[in-house]
């Protein structure tokens, strides 16, 4: 069990590409690239003509429990995951929160901004980064998990996250990267029964709306009126309740289900690749099941360096609690740029081996 505080928790991946990072071919953010849609584009321009009155979310809330098949009022939408992070800390009422780690860094700087001491499970690498459920203490009110998780690309079974469920205890499991597992197996949004649990969806990554800021939240009832008293007024802008309403309509979802299988073929591409690096000691994370991977690699800070001076950025990995810094993950992207970071890491490695 850890607490110490060590990693940057608020860096994230659009640091690699601020700046002087944006003339670079961007491997470090996990959104998909070619986004938003021109339809989707369209939807939200739409909406523009409606700046004048406060937003209404009624609909987009509705659109979001019928695409689960949940009630609305186990529905709250969120100015991104990010923002439900954020609510959860300052709103529920937590003695002893737990956060698996390696994993998205927000909801554990969230918990210690919101003053509570935080418990950080471990995950091995030499374990692939899976979830043992018995690893996280049984006294924990509040465990918060990934699935599949960033930056691991590891997706849990669903059973074995639904058993750290407890009475008593809630259990929140960050989703925003399920869209873009073909079937979203392993899901347990739309779940009621398994006590205490809170799904965390965004709709940023797989439609390109990191700039909007939309996502949401699924659980019960008073758990979402807990969450609803923590936001100001008027939270999501009225162009990001397009957005959701949009994204969550049947032609929406079959086009993230065609984009989820294309991730996959692209991953598999990118794993390949990266495959021919095992006599230079890169080694691979697998099985990848997100839209990123996960690769240690001798070297890493050099081969970083010397990944942006060929005109690639990607994600550093000793900023997530369990990593060092002979981590890097690979946000997936199509073949044709796949192939040119290929070659670019084949000169960066040798570059870094000298």
């Amino acid at each position: 069990m850890h607490t110490d505080r060590a990693h940057d928790l608020r860096h994230h991946g659009d640091a690699e590409v601020r700046d002087d990072g944006a003339r670079l071919t961007d491997l470090a953010v996990n959104v998909r690239a070619d986004t938003p849609p021109a339809w989707l584009r369209e939807r939200i321009a739409g909406s523009l003509a409606a700046l004048a009155a406060y937003p209404d979310g009624r609909a987009a809330r509705a659109a979001v429990a019928a695409r689960h098949g949940l009630p609305v009022d186990h529905v709250l939408l969120t100015a991104g995951a990010a923002e439900a992070f954020v609510l959860l800390a300052r709103a529920l009422k937590v003695r002893q929160p737990v956060v698996v780690h390696p994993q998205f860094t927000e909801p554990e700087a969230a918990l210690r901004d919101a003053g509570h001491a935080v418990e950080r499970v471990l995950l091995r690498a030499e374990d692939g980064f899976r979830l043992t459920p018995r690893a996280v203490p049984e006294d924990a009110d509040l465990v918060v998990i990934g699935n599949p998780t960033n930056p691991t690309s590891v997706l849990h079974p669903a059973a074995a996250v639904a058993r750290l469920a407890r009475p008593g205890r809630t259990l929140v499991v960050d989703e925003a990267f399920m869209d873009a597992v073909p079937g979203e197996r392993e899901a347990l949004a739309g779940r009621t029964d398994v006590p205490g649990l809170v799904v965390l969806r965004s709709l940023t990554k797989t439609w390109g709306l990191a700039g909007l800021r939309i996502g949401y939240v699924l659980a019960a009832p008073e758990t979402i009126s807990d969450l609803e008293r923590a936001q100001p007024l008027w939270p999501v802008s009225t162009p990001a309740l397009a957005a959701a309403e949009a994204c969550v309509e049947p032609p929406a979802l079959a086009e993230a289900a065609h984009a989820a299988h294309r991730v996959a073929a692209d991953r598999a591409h990118l794993v390949a690749g990266l495959a021919e690096f095992a006599p230079d000691g890169l080694q691979v994370t697998e099985p990848a099941e997100g839209p990123f991977v996960l690769v240690r690699v001798p070297n890493a800070l050099a081969v970083r360096r010397h990944l942006r001076d060929l005109g690639f950025a990607v994600r550093r990995g000793d900023t997530f609690p369990g990593l060092d810094d002979q981590w890097l993950r690979l946000a997936v992207r199509d073949r044709p740029t796949v192939n040119r970071f290929l070659q670019a890491l084949d000169q960066a490695v040798t570059l870094a081996g000298r």
